[in-house]
């Protein structure tokens, strides 16, 4: 048989012959129209820019609380502003804790290479570097187990002396988070902030090669009733401040799978960022849409229910049953960690583990008892059963759902804690209550105050939490709806 034969014998029959998959998908392989071609390319940046929001946010958060900081009060190792008449609405900041003393710092390890924090004794705080990924727990759960002592601090790939004495950690990141809570004490009728003031203000850094001679003098600025704007940036700032990240830190702070994220936005360190107009229209549509993406997927919720404390009550966690870096056993979860540093800040191993009488537990709830998302224009009761599984203290707070900020009305402080002399029930047990307007016969340190026509999440703080939180023998009743 000739050549021709042999081709002819294998000859598919004749008309249209058949096509690959994609070839038969795809403008029957062809390139695209042009208008289609730049449609797609845009959607693809701005998928990748909503993908680098929900990622870079830890980021961003924690700058945010540094920049709005260093500009009421200075930069500087020394500089440690503490809220000494503790920290009320006022204060821009996702979901802070008005029961406890706050002081918060932000080190810059590149430029002061190694820096020692002598911690005082009782406190409970962390150091993390800027993804807000703990460096270490300071306190009961930390390696000084509440006693304080000097942690030396190194910044990424240090290779000088290191010395003993110290509790050393070295920071993936140039810049780390100093965060510490001390306790106050109990006054006449309410917390007295003062023991906790005074502990907080033992705090010394200083730069370990540095001579003490040359080591400028602690300040201790009062961050209490001043009017801070310390969040995260909502709109452009958003992508230019996290390419002056990417740029002052090492290359490997980040994967390479997300800096190929980031570099098809155009930010890669070292390079400049130049949008065009088409790609700044995609990121700013981004950083528009990100986070309400991310809202509503709390608003909706998780088809697995793991955000759940309890099997039959409102009650939600906020690590989702994992772990404190979002750590299930085979995936980082992602959607948890983007909408936790969407109202929240700084997580560590004490908020998570569970250690009886040390750590904290932080049950949260954006829904009545009958699944109604908790409204502002209404009134609530939440009954707390006797004896609170909290050795340090317990308190309840109100939150803007967005952002995890203060709802600001003429109270101030949305908040109520174990400190204050709340009218106690027969049993034993307390009332708490939330509304636009103080209900007749309810003590003032036993209501808080909501924003009438806004959603508003209440959160439960343990300090020191108990073994009967655990196993579940003490659980909070739902929050009911009362008008």
């Amino acid at each position: 048989m000739s050549q021709a034969s042999e081709r002819d014998s294998v000859a598919e029959p004749k008309g249209e012959a058949p096509v690959s998959p994609l070839v038969g998908r795809i403008n029957d392989g062809n390139w695209l129209p042009h208008e289609e071609a730049e449609s797609l390319r845009s959607e693809l940046l701005y998928q990748r820019a909503v993908h680098a929001y929900m990622t870079m946010l830890p980021a961003l958060n924690v700058i945010g609380l540094r920049d709005g900081s260093q500009e009421a009060f200075g930069r500087g190792y020394h500089v440690l502003p503490i809220w000494k008449d503790r920290m009320d609405s006022r204060a821009w900041v996702p979901t802070p804790n008005a029961d406890v003393i706050y002081s918060m710092s932000y080190l810059d390890l590149k430029e002061t290479g190694p820096l020692v924090v002598n911690a005082p004794p009782n406190v409970i705080g962390m150091f993390t570097d800027f993804f807000q990924r703990t460096i270490t727990d300071v306190g009961a759960v930390g390696p000084d187990r509440g006693r304080g002592g000097l942690f030396l601090l190194l910044p990424p790939h240090y290779t000088g002396h290191v010395p003993d004495g110290y509790y050393t950690f070295e920071s993936s990141t140039y810049n780390v988070f100093l965060f510490f809570r001390t306790v106050m004490g109990r006054g006449d009728g309410g917390p007295d902030p003062s023991v906790a003031v005074e502990l907080a203000e033992r705090t010394r850094v200083y730069p370990l090669w540095v001579p003490p001679k040359d080591v400028p003098a602690m300040q201790f600025p009062n961050a209490s009733g001043r009017r801070l704007a310390m969040m995260y940036p909502t709109d452009f700032t958003f992508w230019t401040k996290l390419k002056e990240f990417v740029d002052y830190e090492p290359v490997e702070a980040i994967t390479p799978e997300l800096r190929g994220v980031l570099a098809a936005l155009g930010i890669v360190k070292g390079r400049p960022f130049e949008p065009v107009d088409w790609q700044r229209a995609a990121l700013d549509r981004a950083v528009a849409d990100a986070p309400r993406m991310i809202l509503a997927g709390a608003q909706l919720g998780r088809a697995d229910g793991r955000t759940y404390y309890y099997s039959d009550r409102q009650w939600e966690e906020a690590w989702v049953g994992g772990t404190a870096e979002w750590m299930q056993e085979s995936y980082l979860d992602i959607e948890a960690r983007s909408r936790f540093f969407q109202y929240a800040y700084s997580s560590a191993p004490a908020m998570n583990v569970h250690s009886t009488g040390a750590g904290s537990k932080y049950p949260y709830t954006i829904r009545d008892a009958d699944g109604e998302f908790l409204d502002g224009s209404r009134s609530y009761r939440l009954h707390l059963p006797p004896s609170p599984p909290a050795q340090l203290f317990w308190a309840v707070t109100a939150y803007n759902i967005t952002d995890g900020t203060m709802p600001e009305t003429e109270q101030l402080l949305p908040s109520t804690n174990g400190y204050y002399d709340i009218p106690k029930n027969e049993d034993g047990s307390i009332d708490v209550w939330f509304g636009p307007r103080q209900p007749d016969g309810v003590a003032d340190c036993a209501f808080i105050q909501t924003v009438p026509g806004r959603n508003f999440v209440a959160c439960l703080r343990l300090y020191g939490t108990e073994a009967a939180f655990y196993d579940q023998t003490w659980r909070p009743d739902d929050i009911v709806r009362v008008d």
